[in-house]
């Protein structure tokens, strides 16, 4: 048996995170937010047209970035939780692809994206494929699923990189598709940073 995204992902979903005293919502390892989609594309939008044009790709370079540590940590905490040891461990029989497998259900459960490996070549390539990512509900006029992109590459540094917290930086992302600029689907494509775009 190898991951069964569908089960994991309705298993995943029916996990109430509530929040805590301080406001704070710790699940999964770590702690989540539940602010408004709206919020975070606002923000990238208004980050990105303030930045001249000779900055933008630092600026999108930025976001990437903040996205990649983001989902570094993030992911490790997901997959060493005991909500995923308890659904998706017991469904892993072909090692890191199925954790990779497992991560993406999370990440669908959690609303952030629909998305999963639409092709995978251990420790070296990963085509992921999303619909929904909440990036995608912009219309900027150019591709901007940052977070996506940035924890693609973490998630892939997870499972081929160097163990935590001492990996990162192996892989990258580049978006190829994006529903943000009429694109059925998003698609982004993860790679060694030392191999040819």
């Amino acid at each position: 048996m190898t991951v069964q995204r569908d089960v994991v992902v309705k298993k995943l979903a029916d996990i109430k995170a509530v929040g805590n005293e301080e406001g704070l919502i710790p699940a999964f390892n770590v702690l989540v937010n539940n602010l408004p989609a709206a919020f975070w594309n606002t923000f990238t939008v208004r980050m990105m047209e303030a930045a001249p044009a000779e900055r933008k790709q630092e600026m999108e370079d930025a976001l990437m970035h903040c996205a990649n540590v983001c989902g570094y940590n993030t992911g490790y905490g997901i997959i060493t939780s005991k909500e995923f040891q308890d659904v998706v461990t017991p469904m892993v029989t072909e090692g890191a692809k199925d954790v990779l497998r497992g991560a993406y259900a999370v990440f669908t459960a959690w609303g952030w994206a629909k998305s999963g490996i639409a092709q995978i070549k251990e420790g070296e390539r990963m085509v992921v494929r999303a619909m929904d990512y909440y990036e995608a509900d912009m219309k900027p006029g150019y591709m901007m699923g940052f977070m996506v992109r940035g924890v693609s590459a973490a998630f892939f540094d997870l499972a081929y990189g160097e163990p935590y917290p001492n990996g990162g930086n192996t892989f990258r992302c580049e978006q190829v598709k994006g529903m943000e600029v009429g694109d059925p689907f998003g698609e982004f494509v993860v790679t060694r940073t030392d191999s040819p775009s």
